[in-house]
This record gives C-alpha cells, structure tokens and sequence, in this order.
C-alpha cells in the first residue's frame, strides 16, 4: 500500500500480522509474570499474616495485639537492620503485612475451621472413636460443654478437642444430649462408630432416664461404654479423710494468714479446695512444715490452742500429710493425656494394695510408710521415753479408706478382662458382654484369631518386653524416650499380619476409651485463661477457634494452602 511505501521509503521496517501477534503475545506474558511475582510477594505478607495470628492464639493474647506486634516489629527492625542494604525494604514489608484486629480474627477462624476438617475427617476414616464429655460455668457464668474425642489415625492415637459448647439456660441432661447431637450432626461426625463416653458422673450426665448417656443410648439404640471418670471417683474417695479428720483440717485452714504474719518463707497456706486433692496436700505441708512457727505466734499474741499440743491431735495431722501425699501421688500418676483405661485401672487396683500395706504398717507401728507420722512419734518418745502410742484408730482410718475405695470404679472392675486385652491377648478370654460393645466384631472370626493367636509365637507383650531391655542395661534415658504407652501399644497391633483383623479391631476400639476426663478439665483451664473477665465478651465461635490453637489439638494448621487461595489485603 501507499502508507507501506512510505514507511519503507523512511528505511522503517514493515512488521507483518504474524509478528504483531507474537510481539502482543510476548507483552502479555511478561505482563502476568510480573503479576504473578506480585501475587507471590503478597503470598508471603499473608502467610506471615497467618503466622502472626497463630502465635497470638497460641499464647492466649487478644487480637488487637496485632497492631501492637507490627508496631513491635518496626521499632526493633529500625534498630536490627540499620546497616543493611535492604532495609526499607524490609520495613516496607512489615508494613505490608495485614495484622489488624479484624484480620488476626478471621485468620484465626479459618485455620481453626481447617483444623476441624481435618478432625472430622480422621474421625471418618477410623475404625472407632470415644468420647470424654464435661460441663463447666467460664467467667461470664455461661455453662460450656467440652467434648474430647480419642481416635486412631495410623499408628497414632489421637486426642482432641473437638468442640467447647455454649449451653445457654438450663444444664439438664436433655439440653446437653440436643446441643451434642446438633453439633455432631453439624459436623457429620459418624455417631455409629462412638463406642464409649466418659463424664464426672453427674446426674445430668449418667442418670437412668433422662441422662446424656441414656439418651445417647437410646438414640442410637444399641449398648455405648460408659465410664465415671477415675479421677473424679478416687476424689470422692479421699473426701472420707475429711470427714473422719474434718477437725484437723478445719484448724489447719484458720492459720492462712497467721502464716504472713509471722513472715516466714512460704507467704501463707494456700486455700482449701474439698475437690482440688493436690491443694490439700500442699496446705498441710506447709502447715508441718511452719508448726514450730505457729505456736511461737500463739504464744506471743496470748492465743490458747491445746489442739497444737495434744499427742492424738498430732498423730491424726501427721498421719493425714503422709497420707494425703500417697493419694497425691496416684492422682498425679492417672493425669496428663493418652493414659488407656488399663493403666488408670491398674493404678487404682496398686493403690488398694498399698492401702492393706499401710493398714498393716500401722498395726504393726512400723510406719516404714508413713516418714512425718515416725518422725513425730520417734522425737516425742525421745523426750517421753513413757508416752504410749496407739495407732489403731489410723490403722482403722486406712480400713475405711481401702472400703471405699473397694466400693467405687465398678465400671473398670467390671471390663478388667476386656482392657487387659490390649496387652495380654493370649491371656484374656472376652465374654459375650465384652464383645456387644464392640461393632462389627464376628464372635467365629473372633475365637478362631484368637486360638491362632495363643498357638504361635506372633504375639509377644512387645511393650513390656522393650522397657525389660532398656532396664536390664540400665538404660534410663532411653527409658524416658520411649513413645507413650499407647502409642506403643497400638503399634503393636498394627504391625500383626492382616489374618488378626479382628483381634487389632478389638484392641482398637479397647484403646480409644477414655477413663478420665482430664482433657476437659485441662479444656476448661485454658478457656478460663482466655475467656477471662477482661475477655469474656469473645463470640462463641472465637473462643472454640482459640482453643483448637493451644495444647488442646496436635494437629498444625497449613495456612500457606490458605494464604495461596487468598488475594492480599493491605494492612490498615
């Protein structure tokens, strides 16, 4: 053409429809590179955003601390980085990084929600899963609902919290099973598969009509475990001391602030708890340990109590600190999480034989056992060489102690054979009761494995057999390295040939029961941390996504998968 002449009479070059298109495809292409080398940066501002959030969740900080990190941040990043090159850049990135209260919030929500699906999703996947249930009033005096599920996952046995559930009004056993069964079908948890639930024992929770685990029951109209959390119980067993030495006790807790006032080093006696079984034991140490110092101030303010002198009031406090530390040491034996129901079961069973040991050290005045009630009794017949010590009422105490605990934990006594299973397979023989709490579970498949089983030399108590090893070469640190008992266990199992299928389902479904709800109580704990009465106005929802952050869930969230889905949001 006329213009193509013109152009070429200029010495320009005439490009042709095919190098136009390649030249647009090229700026096209370099165009989105350069988009797609923004996206990535501000990838990197949200997953540091997310990294931000989790670790304000995790130390139980209130969102808008946000805003006070990033300031954090800067200030120090203006000092650290002052010799660099880079560093406005580096600053320039801080501040690019969103963390305002809003975004910790919903950054919050959302790996929490992942956390949830992932939950939810194992829980599918298993074979069984139990619950550990628990209710509880937070500092808006709201009553809150924890349920703890226990489930496999591989060669792990997980432990999490699933959910901390408002109940709004009345705590009955109706309103607790309807706020349950609205969540557990909200979430499509397959309630066909729950095999056991474990509560404090409270009407509401355990009673014969209209109980949570009745109307579970019902609902699902079969047989479901139930277990009276073996803490609780042996709490209410230790209650029989204070009510046979209720005396001593009572003038024990008037002294709390005797004790500051004689300024010594313990800064008072910490307060009675009826329930809180670790306090006591601290109070009456300290009281023994500051006697001296007690009647010195008596003394000084003309204050008569003939108790602190008396050789049987004496004898009954001394007997109370030894004992009350022997039960201190069982309940700190059967807390912490992953602890199986044969274990808990075993640790009450060698604390009732230690009960009859002690019953005989007193009778026998020994008191090899008793190390405050010997030192007291050696030191006032050194000075009393006449004084007459009758022990037979203590012995007696220990008697009623040992009854009442004879009398509780029927539900562990009952299904020993069923929990000595998971480690002594070749040992137990299970009755039909047994095995109708399990489903899915062929009595002929069951007997014929088991037969095979005690036939060969396939099973060997591994568990036991690995800590025998490490402690004929006395090998104590290797000993604490060990994986928790449970995990071993069920590592055990999982490594039999697939012809014991059966039997691992068994041991399974033995392994998932919880007896104790510890990780409510702990559940509890951590929410009265964060929902505190300068917090309490966090939203349900906010609350239960702080929670899945802390000890309560080993599962970590991926907010790099998050942050890729996500467009930046400038920081404001």
């Amino acid at each position: 053409s006329s213009k193509d002449t013109k152009v070429q009479s200029q010495g320009m070059p005439v490009l042709s429809q095919t190098e136009k298109a390649c030249q647009e495809l090229l700026s096209s292409v370099q165009a989105s590179q350069q988009q797609l080398r923004v996206w990535t940066r501000q990838g990197d501002y949200n997953s540091a955003s997310f990294a931000g959030s989790l670790a304000i969740a995790r130390n139980r900080k209130p969102f808008t601390d946000g805003e006070y990190a990033k300031t954090f941040m800067l200030d120090v990043a203006n000092e650290l980085f002052d010799d660099l090159p880079n560093k406005d850049k580096i600053i320039k990135r801080i501040k690019d990084m969103p963390l305002s209260a809003r975004t910790v919030h919903d950054r919050t929500i959302m790996m929490a929600n992942q956390v949830e699906e992932t939950q939810v999703k194992d829980i599918n996947a298993a074979l069984f899963f139990s619950l550990a249930l628990d209710e509880s009033t937070d500092a808006s005096h709201l009553s809150q609902f924890s349920v703890i599920a226990r489930y496999p996952a591989g060669d792990t046995l997980r432990e999490e919290s699933l959910a901390v559930l408002p109940i709004k009004g009345s705590t009955r056993g109706e309103d607790l099973f309807k706020s349950f069964m609205e969540f557990a079908q909200g979430k499509n948890l397959p309630m066909d598969k729950l095999l056991s639930v474990c509560t404090d024992g409270a009407p509401c929770m355990v009673g014969k009509n209209k109980g949570f685990v009745t109307l579970l029951r019902e609902h699902e109209n079969r047989p479901i475990l139930s277990f009276h959390c073996i803490l609780h119980q042996e709490a209410l067993c230790a209650q029989m001391c204070d009510g046979q030495l209720g005396e001593v006790m009572s003038l024990v807790i008037r002294f709390k602030t005797l004790l500051d006032e004689v300024g010594n080093n313990y800064h008072g006696l910490l307060l009675h708890s009826n329930v809180r079984l670790l306090a006591r034991g601290k109070v009456l140490c300290r009281f023994a340990a500051c006697l001296d110092e007690i009647r010195t101030f008596l003394a000084m303010k003309g204050i008569e109590h003939p108790e602190l002198a008396e050789t049987e009031w004496l004898l009954k406090f001394y007997y109370l600190v030894d004992m009350t530390e022997h039960l201190n040491q069982l309940n700190v034996k059967m807390q912490g999480t992953g602890n199986t129901v044969l274990s808990l079961q075993q640790a009450v069973f060698a604390f009732e034989n230690k009960l009859e040991l002690f019953i005989m050290d007193l009778e026998t005045g020994r008191l090899l056992h008793f190390e405050k009630l010997k030192h007291f009794k050696d030191v006032w017949t050194a000075s009393e060489p006449t004084q007459n010590f009758d022990l037979r009422q203590l012995a007696g105490f220990t008697s009623s102690l040992l009854q009442s605990f004879k009398t509780r934990f029927g539900e562990f006594r009952e299904h020993t054979r069923l929990f000595k299973f998971i480690t002594h397979p070749n040992e137990s023989s299970l009755n039909t009761a047994d095995r109708s709490y399990i489903p899915g579970v062929s009595v002929s498949d069951f007997e014929a494995e088991l037969a095979d089983l005690k036939a060969s030399d396939m099973w060997l108590n591994k568990v036991a057999q690995q800590k025998a090893e490490l402690a004929s070469k006395h090998m104590w640190a290797e000993m604490k390295k060990l994986q928790p008992e449970d995990q071993l266990i069920i590592k055990t199992w999982n490594v039999l040939p697939v012809t014991y299928h059966t039997l691992q389902r068994v041991s399974i479904a033995v392994l998932t029961m919880f007896g104790s709800t510890y990780a409510c109580e702990q559940s509890f704990s951590h929410l009265n941390n964060i929902k505190s009465n300068l917090g309490s106005r966090l939203t349900d929802e906010s609350l239960n996504a702080c929670l899945k952050h802390l000890n309560l869930t080993k599962y970590q969230p991926d907010y790099k998968a998050i942050s890729k889905s996500m467009q930046h949001q400038k920081s404001h």
